[in-house]
């Protein structure tokens, strides 16, 4: 840890702002508010006064992030026009005029108090409002939150044949409500926390309470309450925060955009991570295989599922190694190849002036570019470039006799592999691995690729999760085999009767987890007692 503190510089500690609690002046509330809120025009502040010669209020709200209609018809309404019939002025009332106001005057569903005016300012930056009394030393803040969001639609990272088609968007409580309604289970957990000093974004940790691996969730919680950070714009920042090894290409942290991917993973005791402003949802603990299969592979009969996955197995075998045997065989071991075989590459090959090192080089930094560039560009000008650029391009350097042939072939062949895996991180760290498995085999052909294989496997047995080795179940089927009922092989739904490793083991059942544990919540709370 030392050595990376040296490299990158001593963390500084961010200067929390000192709490300012409310005064019973709203003169000097206000004031105090609109200090914190110099040059910033987009915050209205409505004064008023509550019935016929009732106190003075203020309700403050930030404009583009409250709805105006509620704010009209179910708050400034009720306290200046229905007040009047009430008359505040008289004693009883004046006296306990906060208690009016929440209890018989707003008609909003949520309501809550401010404890000091950090707090408010917070929530009045998060599309609540503030309402201002003034005698009374309490903020009262309403729930107002109106702006403009995304529709739901189908996730375009995450696109399947058969499944659900809504994805998640960039308001939170519309992910969370798209989970709940596939859990309808009261013990599905919600919990609120606040990640940023500055941009203090809401952040969801959403469990199943008797399913979850409480260590986990605990793990969980910690790191989220270690973060010191100035903003959290894209839960990728997060991500990044919160995983066990930073300097690691495989990502520890699953995302997706599919509520049903999260809900599934929650049933198996995971524990899902949402974060405001952003579609993408981040699952803990995550492995090698989860990162390896698809929402689609539980909506298909087992039969295809199985033959699917083995194809995405063979597409990322051939993704991390198809250039380097091409560089391995043909510089160092071509006693390996056929004759005839060997004699139409040394023909194809006549002419190219680089070795097959620098031949490889070339196509695959050009793959890369080209498909870097298409994702930058419109979505239909997108795709067409990058296969038309591919196919000019290697057509063009075979002519020019800058490659050959074959290696334009096991180029394509890579990247269309590299497409057939599902995870998009996973597939950015087998195009990484790549370039490294093409050095080794440059330097010591086939023996440098199966060292820098073994180094890779070291590197994947080494790895954990939260806690989760990374090729779980593969090396830890001997606790439970049922696990490798879900991994290459996708067994019927009959068969698998078992949660993940990751669930406790007395949550280990599936199918019959109803038969199994009789939840009785008037037990549960008398035990509780």
């Amino acid at each position: 840890m030392g050595f990376w503190q040296k490299l990158f510089g001593k963390k500084k500690k961010i200067t929390k702002q000192e709490d300012i609690p409310p005064t019973k002046s709203i003169d000097k509330n206000l004031e105090i508010i609109k200090e914190f809120f110099k040059d910033c025009e987009d915050i209205v502040y409505r004064e008023f006064t509550i019935g016929e010669g009732g106190c003075k209020a203020a309700v403050i709200w930030t404009d583009g992030l409250a709805d105006r209609d509620l704010l009209n018809e179910f708050i400034l309404e009720p306290l200046m026009m229905d007040a009047r019939k009430v008359q505040p002025g008289y004693k009883e009332i004046k006296n306990n005029l906060v208690k009016f106001v929440e209890e018989k005057t707003l008609v909003t569903a949520d309501i809550g108090e401010a404890e000091t005016i950090n707090d408010a300012i917070t929530q009045i930056l998060s599309g609540e409002s503030a309402l201002l009394i003034d005698g009374s030393d309490k903020i009262i803040v309403i729930d107002s939150r109106g702006w403009q969001s995304r529709g739901i639609s189908e996730p375009e990272t995450e696109a399947v044949v058969r499944g659900p088609r809504d994805g998640f968007t960039e308001t939170m409580r519309f992910n969370t409500a798209q989970v709940r309604r596939r859990i309808r289970d009261p013990r599905l957990k919600l919990k609120h926390h606040q990640v940023g000093e500055r941009s203090k974004t809401d952040v969801a940790v959403m469990y199943v309470d008797d399913i979850v691996n409480k260590n986990v969730l605990k793990e969980v919680e910690e790191r989220l309450n270690k973060i010191d950070i100035d903003m959290i714009i894209d839960s990728g920042q997060l991500e990044e925060l919160i995983e066990d090894e930073w300097q690691s290409l495989f990502p520890q942290v699953q995302n997706t955009e599919r509520p049903d991917t999260v809900a599934s993973a929650l049933y198996h005791g995971r524990v899902a991570i949402l974060v405001d402003n952003t579609p993408f949802v981040l699952i803990v603990p995550t492995t090698f295989n989860m990162l390896m299969q698809s929402a689609e592979d539980y909506y298909e009969r087992w039969d295809i599922a199985t033959i699917i996955r083995i194809l995405r197995y063979f597409c990322i075998v051939i993704a991390i190694t198809a250039p380097a045997l091409y560089v391995g065989i043909t510089s160092f071991h071509p006693q390996m190849i056929p004759t005839d075989l060997a004699l139409a590459l040394a023909a194809t090959r006549r002419g190219v002036p680089f070795p097959a090192v620098v031949e490889a080089l070339i196509m695959e930094v050009t793959i890369e570019i080209l498909r870097e560039a298409s994702i930058r560009l419109p979505g239909s000008i997108g795709s067409t470039i990058g296969i038309v650029g591919g196919l000019v391009i290697g057509q063009a350097a075979v002519e020019a006799g800058i490659v050959g042939p074959l290696m334009v072939i096991v180029v394509a062949i890579t990247a269309i592999a590299s497409f057939a895996i599902p995870s998009y991180n996973l597939a950015i760290a087998v195009r990484l691995i790549r370039f490294g498995l093409l050095f080794s085999a440059a330097a010591f052909g086939l023996y440098g690729i199966m060292l820098a294989i073994l180094v890779i496997l070291i590197h994947l047995c080494s790895l954990k999760s939260f806690g989760m080795p990374y090729l779980s179940p593969f090396i830890t089927f001997v606790q439970d085999s049922s696990d490798l009922k879900d991994t290459v092989v996708r067994v019927p739904h009959l068969a698998m009767n078992k949660r993940d490793i990751n669930a406790p083991k007395k949550e280990k059942g599936r199918l019959d987890d109803h038969q199994e544990e009789d939840f009785d919540i008037e037990d549960n709370i008398d035990e509780k007692k």
